[in-house]
Parts: C-alpha cells; sequence; structure tokens
C-alpha cells in the first residue's frame, strides 16, 4: 500500500487496514491525519473542524495538537467499537454517521462523539456486544 492511499472502507478492509491508512504520512509523530480522517468519511475539513471544536486552520497547521488528535482518537474508539460488533469497517461508519440512537434523544453517535459523549456512546455500543456474548 502506498503511504498516500487513503482506504475507502469496503467489505474485505481491516479495522488495523483503515486505522494504518489514517497514519500521517508527513509527520514523524504518531498522528492521525485529520484530512485523511475526512476523506475516509466524507467530511470536508471545515465540518471536521466544527466537530471537533477547533479552528479550521488548526487542522492543517497543527494537525498534532493536543484538541485535534483527542477528537480523531475518541471518534476511533467508537468506530473501533462499532466494527467489533458488526465486523464491518463499513458498516461502523455508516452507523456512526447516519443512525439516530433512540436513546441519545436521536442524535448519531458522530453528534455525541462531537458533544464529548465518547464514553456514554462506548458503554452503549458495550451492552449490544454484552447481549450479543449472554
Amino acid at each position: 500500500m502506498s503511504p498516500e492511499t487513503v482506504l475507502r472502507p469496503n467489505v474485505g478492509v481491516s479495522f488495523e487496514q483503515f486505522m494504518a491508512s489514517l497514519r500521517d504520512p508527513d509527520s514523524a509523530a504518531p498522528i492521525v491525519s485529520a484530512r485523511r480522517f475526512g476523506e475516509a468519511l466524507h467530511i470536508d475539513l471545515q465540518t471536521l473542524a466544527l466537530q471537533a471544536h477547533v479552528h479550521r486552520n488548526t487542522l492543517s497547521r497543527q494537525p498534532a495538537s493536543e484538541s485535534v488528535q483527542r477528537f480523531l482518537r475518541e471518534a476511533l474508539r467508537v468506530i473501533r467499537a462499532a466494527t467489533d460488533i458488526s465486523g464491518d469497517v463499513n458498516q461502523a461508519l455508516f452507523w456512526y454517521r447516519n443512525e439516530p440512537l433512540a436513546v441519545f434523544d436521536y442524535k448519531t453517535a458522530e453528534q455525541l462523539v462531537s458533544a464529548g459523549r465518547t464514553d456514554d456512546l462506548l458503554r452503549y455500543v458495550s451492552s449490544f456486544e454484552a447481549g450479543a456474548a449472554g
């Protein structure tokens, strides 16, 4: 895989491959590329900046900033948990962006992560895993 390749999730792409495709090729630091994350989820940088509660320029000028990386890591925690349940990265991404969750006043996972409710969301997702196992 070329370092310039951003994996567009599809059937057969593992979460590990998806995650590796998000690494910032322009940084020696082990950081997630906001640009690649946005491309993978079809989110423009302005929208991503709004979700992360940072200025749009922060994504391109300071991609390693703690606020940017914290938001991306939180989003990826939820996407990973959803992938573990569904077994499909593409399905998890669709759920993350689009599924209105009744228990959270019909907000999407994407909206909840932006609002800082990642832990609540992970407890919710984990309840499905526990139900499937038990």
